[in-house]
């Protein structure tokens, strides 16, 4: 288990984040540019090396009802992944993604090297985009999931 020093060292290595100690020597880090009313990446880390981080939109975390998940017992390469997946969840769509999505919903994919896809809905056709780059065009949602998971995408939701 990492100490709580290593943990804050961790942490706030991110510039992103902006630190906020609450009361019983906690605490919080938060991600002032975040896209939603959501800002607490880091919550209640504790020197005893308790805390959490916020995981809502993540998958592969055992989260508990608020979305939340402890931090605990994570080794530095798992707590810096899950702080970047964390940000990234949290972060304002780059134009790019807003000249392609703009308020349609989408699901966005990510594989191992951390490359995301985006998968949209537009007019009963479902396109997959790397960036501003059309990747592929599918009948239906079925075969763009098969052609996503095929090429090691993972929802990202």
């Amino acid at each position: 288990m990492l100490t709580f020093e290593k943990k804050l060292a961790i942490i706030e290595s991110f510039p992103e984040l902006k630190r906020k100690d609450v009361s019983l020597k906690r605490v919080n880090f938060q991600y002032e540019e975040s896209a939603s009313d959501k800002k607490n990446v880091v919550y209640h880390l504790h020197p005893n090396g308790n805390g959490f981080v916020y995981a809502e939109h993540l998958n592969g975390y055992d989260k508990d009802p608020k979305g939340m998940v402890n931090i605990r017992d994570f080794s530095e390469p798992e707590l810096k992944e899950i702080l970047e997946k964390s940000i990234e969840s949290l972060a304002p769509k780059s134009v790019e993604e807003l000249a392609i999505v703009g308020e349609m919903d989408e699901e966005r994919w990510i594989n191992a090297d951390g490359h995301t896809l985006v998968l949209i809905n537009e007019d009963d056709m479902w396109n997959v985009y790397a960036g501003l780059n059309l990747d592929g065009t599918f009948p239906s949602y079925n075969e763009a999931k098969q052609y996503l998971l095929e090429e090691g995408f993972n929802l990202e939701r």
